[in-house]
């Protein structure tokens, strides 16, 4: 199939690399000119411009044309508004980044209106995609969608080595990897909640771990004093835990395993002290927009709203508030800050 990729990150790239060992022919388009040029001498078509990319799709194909987004979100709308001044009736926009569903809501509305198909593409794999293959939750129309299913197959990891559900030829497509989740905003709504997911499985994987890290308490002094609350029994917390060997050992048949088990254990014996990191986590929005769903159909989420504040508090934004308790402790009670 002939496609336009517009976006050449760590995804968008691969994504392409895996499309042209698929045996399709793509079109890409970035704004940084090196990484059109890479993709070129290893067999994509390179564009100079998003009107240049759909000229080149025009020349490339008798048919509809397609043009897939691996974009920021602050950058769709602003690509979509010129895309569609060089794209004619039945043709159709992709959008494979992290947009907020009900964004593709409205898109979908806009261009219908103008004759253009819009599909929304929630794609989970990271860096690994290239590899491993895509995840892809898919929102849209039938026919849209329909017409894009050998892309979908490529880029999705198929059945792979998991084993099979035995009810899982009844799903279909979503043993391969991907899946049409319903009409336009689907997609992405069902990418928010996995995200949100991903907020609360990375958070208590952190959590327990950063228990084991500290099991040796008890070897350590600590101050006696109406501001530290003593430690009762400092003999129960004399380990030492090797959390390298440890999280390599729950890959072997642990009933957490994961796939994101096996990335952190790799962290880990790469670097078991995570030196290189200092612990300010972001958020790119999915978490906030599945607590905000979740608020509006009066579904209850602590484990993924304690994830997400968890992050904001990781990159100083509970700085102030813990300002605020210690100078209510000071006030009532004359309590003094320990440093």
């Amino acid at each position: 199939m002939h496609i336009g990729m517009i976006g050449l990150g760590r995804m968008g790239a691969n994504m392409v690399r895996r499309l042209l060992k698929g045996g399709h022919s793509v079109v890409v388009f970035d704004v940084n000119a090196k990484a059109v040029a890479d993709l070129a001498t290893e067999g994509a078509t390179a564009s100079t411009s998003i009107a240049d990319l759909c000229a080149k799709l025009a020349g490339s194909t008798s048919g509809p044309r397609h043009v897939w987004m691996m974009l920021p979100v602050a950058f769709v709308d602003g690509t979509i508004a010129e895309l569609t001044q060089h794209l004619s009736k039945d043709d159709c926009i992709i959008d494979g980044g992290n947009s907020y569903y009900i964004d593709d809501v409205r898109r979908a509305k806009e261009l219908a209106a103008k004759g253009l198909h819009y599909v929304d593409v929630g794609v989970s794999g990271g860096v690994w995609g290239l590899e491993r293959g895509y995840c892809q939750m898919i929102g849209g129309d039938h026919a849209a969608v329909a017409r894009l299913d050998s892309v979908f197959r490529t880029l999705a990891p198929g059945l792979g080595t998991i084993a099979r559900n035995p009810e899982g030829a009844k799903l279909g497509t979503a043993e391969s990897g991907y899946l049409h989740c319903g009409p336009s905003g689907a997609g992405h709504f069902v990418k928010m909640v996995h995200n949100g997911i991903e907020y609360g499985l990375m958070a208590a994987y952190a959590e327990g771990l950063n228990v084991l890290k500290h099991a040796d308490i008890g070897k350590h002094a600590y101050e006696k004093d109406a501001e530290t609350t003593p430690l009762r029994n400092p003999e129960h917390y004399q380990y030492d835990f090797d959390l390298a060997a440890i999280t390599e050992l729950w890959r072997r048949g642990s009933v957490v395993g994961s796939w994101l088990l096996d990335l952190t254990a790799q962290a880990m014996a790469n670097d078991p002290n995570l030196e290189k990191f200092g612990g300010r986590v972001s958020d790119s929005g999915e978490g906030r927009w599945t607590l905000a769903a979740a608020n509006d159909e009066g579904v209850p989420v602590p484990v993924l709203a304690a994830a997400l504040f968890g992050r904001f508090t990781s990159r100083g934004n509970a700085d102030f508030m813990n300002k605020v308790m210690s100078a209510q402790r000071f006030a009532f009670g004359g309590h003094l800050e320990k440093h």
